[in-house]
């Protein structure tokens, strides 16, 4: 027997980013999405826009998990002092910049709690054209993904952020064995892009090795968020 759409359970492997403009309205949404999500993102534009109260309440008032997408870069001293701050917060996830020197700081930062470090490799809005004008060095988008992964394992780096089109050859990697693997850049099918590039429905992120999807215009921009949400639910269910 099939169970409707609507009474799908959560599921920790989808996470809803909240990128909306304030902490009020990422509460409203989480409040409309109910049971139906136990994971969320706040990334940096909530920062400014009461980013920290909102995980905090999602984290100890409602009992959700949080992976607050920060993007750290800097140097290692300010990585590893800024990690340890957020730390305290008892949060679940927190990304950095995969340079390995900034991955090794962030575990020093995050040392002793249960906060897991996540390494980005290159962001799902770019393409070669965008490295290129950022004079990242020549190779293929999928070869320099695979490498700046092994390389943020290597440093200790607990997961990586990749998107879903490079999911199965990071897991390929020996270095892999054990680590998270989260895909922003999922769009269900017939979904608008948005800034993204490279993407791939959530059923086939999942299939080449995903971990955990992001996924955030599709949800909040919907007409009706739980019901978006649990179509993207019933999509992964099984899988």
């Amino acid at each position: 027997m099939t169970v409707p759409a609507s009474t799908l359970p959560a599921d920790d492997r989808l996470i809803v980013a909240l990128d909306v403009p304030n902490a009020l309205a990422g509460l409203d949404l989480a409040g409309k999405l109910g049971d139906s999500v136990s994971f969320y993102k706040v990334g940096l534009g909530m920062l400014t826009a009461g980013g920290m109260a909102l995980a905090n309440e999602l984290k100890h008032d409602m009992g959700k998990k949080v992976f607050l997408d920060m993007k750290l870069f800097d140097i290692g001293a300010t990585v590893e002092a800024a990690v340890r701050g957020i730390a305290r917060f008892d949060l679940d996830f927190l990304t950095v910049h995969g340079d390995p020197y900034v991955v090794k700081s962030a575990k020093e930062g995050a040392a002793g709690t249960g906060l897991k470090v996540l390494a980005v490799t290159i962001l799902t809005s770019l393409d070669r054209a965008d490295l290129d004008g950022a004079l990242i060095r020549e190779g293929e988008i999928l070869d320099l993904v695979t490498e700046r992964a092994a390389r943020a394992f290597e440093a200790g780096a607990d997961g990586v952020i990749a998107s879903p089109r490079e999911a199965a050859a990071i897991r390929a990697l020996p270095e892999a064995a054990g680590k998270l693997i989260v895909t922003p850049g999922v769009r269900p099918a017939g979904a608008a892009l948005g800034d993204q590039k490279r993407v791939e429905t959530p059923a086939s992120a999942l299939l080449a090795g995903a971990d955990h999807l992001v996924v955030g215009r599709p949800i909040w921009k919907a007409e009706d968020p739980l019901a978006a949400t649990q179509a993207i639910l019933s999509e992964i269910r099984g899988i």
